[in-house]
């Protein structure tokens, strides 16, 4: 038994709340961030850290960490497709590595490899195409044969006797995963105990704008004054921006994944098909987590369907056919905010001192720190951080797309 624990049960140690106890409103704070997930909190640590502005609130119509954020699939990487994508995601990943000694909390991040399936002579094209921006940028990546395909993952199925036969891959080393609510809870509990104050259960009913620039906002508990506010609320963000009367390029989808019983661990590295519109890894509990193609249908629901799990396993079997007699443990959708070019809105909003996150389809998790640091560093500043400037909701109007629809692991 850890000697830690040894002291907390004796009341030996010190007793600190991990989260505060529910507080009441305060009448105004220097910055607002609507949405309690893995990027708000983030954020919200990042100014009292690196600009001491404590005098933050982060609220959640929810509980902590329990949108997106708790919904994903844990998966870390930064093979993308375009320059300005693989140097944000590089950043995020370097982040990431010492994440658990930030935040004094065990994140649970392994590195163990990512492979991206090419069935194709496109899809070697396209991973050669990552591979050399990865490696023009200081990201490993290379693209791998059948030989050194089974030597990195065994068990998968290299028969040419499928339906789709592998024909190499592209290989991300530093690929990991990470706990997900072990991320947001550091990250609120690295807040809290800068000052910063969480308000769960309370729902954000609208923006209160003055002369073309927010001053506050309304909830269910009542107003707060503030003298700038960020919005991360995913899946929800065209509906928050819509209030302002601002629209976003932003289609939300129900993206649906599920999970099996655990399992005796045996498959060491990710492995996705984007042609097959699969991933699969395994968590340290043994369990094998799985998703695949967001839904086609623009839905704001949450809800799980057999269809997806009938085509998903269809393909996973054709990878791995051990995995005949596994059996699923649960299923469960998140809400996915789709941009036109599959790459991320950050940074200003046309309402001054509001500030947008939003837009990550399928890859916000991976993001988390990076996106805490940077948009942290735009808020206190009013300046967009080099690293974010091609991501900006004004490349829309400007035709300046970052077009990442080639590095999604999977269909959308």
């Amino acid at each position: 038994m850890p000697l830690a624990l040894l002291k907390y049960a004796l009341g030996l140690g010190e007793r600190r709340r991990h989260f505060p106890a529910p507080q009441p409103l305060k009448k105004r704070y220097d910055v607002l961030v609507i949405g309690a997930g893995g990027h708000g909190l983030a954020c919200a640590y990042h100014l009292a850290k690196d600009h001491a502005i404590t005098k933050v609130a982060v609220l959640d119509k929810g509980y902590l960490g329990g949108g997106n954020t708790a919904r994903n699939t844990t998966i870390v990487r930064a093979n993308y497709l375009t320059e300005e994508g693989t140097a944000f995601y590089k950043e995020s990943l370097k982040l990431f590595e010492n994440l658990s000694s930030e935040l004094d909390i065990n994140t649970m991040y392994s590195k163990r490899g990512h492979l991206t399936l090419a069935h194709t002579d496109a899809a070697l094209r396209t991973a050669r195409w990552r591979a050399g921006v990865n490696k023009h940028l200081g990201v490993r990546s290379e693209v791998v044969g059948r030989a050194e395909l089974r030597k990195l993952c065994p068990q998968l199925n290299l028969s040419c006797e499928v339906r789709f036969p592998v024909l190499g891959a592209l290989y991300h080393a530093p690929g990991a995963i990470a706990r997900h609510d072990a991320v947001a809870w550091g990250y609120a509990r690295a807040a809290y105990r800068r000052g910063v104050d969480i308000l769960q259960n309370t729902e954000v009913t609208g923006v209160v704008v003055e002369k073309g620039r927010v001053v506050g906002v309304k909830t269910s508990r009542g107003t707060i004054a503030a003298d700038k506010v960020l919005q991360a609320v995913a899946g929800h963000s065209s509906l928050l921006a819509n209030k302002l009367g601002f629209r976003l390029p932003i289609r939300t989808v129900p993206l649906q994944a599920c999970v099996s019983q655990p399992y005796q661990p045996f498959l060491d590295p990710i492995v996705v098909s984007g042609s097959l519109h699969v991933y699969i890894s395994q968590s340290a509990r043994g369990e094998f987590v799985m998703g695949g193609a967001t839904d086609p249908c623009e839905l704001y629901n949450t809800r799980s369907t057999l269809e997806f799990k009938e085509q998903l396993m269809m393909h996973i079997l054709e990878l791995f056919p051990q995995l005949a007699g596994a059996n699923l443990l649960r299923q469960w959708a998140g809400l996915a905010d789709m941009t036109p070019d599959f790459s991320p809105v950050m940074g200003k909003t046309p309402i001054r001192n509001y500030y947008i996150d939003a837009g990550w389809g399928t890859w916000g998790f991976k993001a988390t720190p990076v996106c805490g640091k940077r948009m942290a560093e735009c808020i206190a500043t009013d300046t967009t951080p080099a690293l974010l400037k091609p991501f900006a909701l004004s490349r829309f109007e400007n035709f300046a797309l970052v077009g990442e629809k080639g590095a999604a692991s999977v269909g959308h």
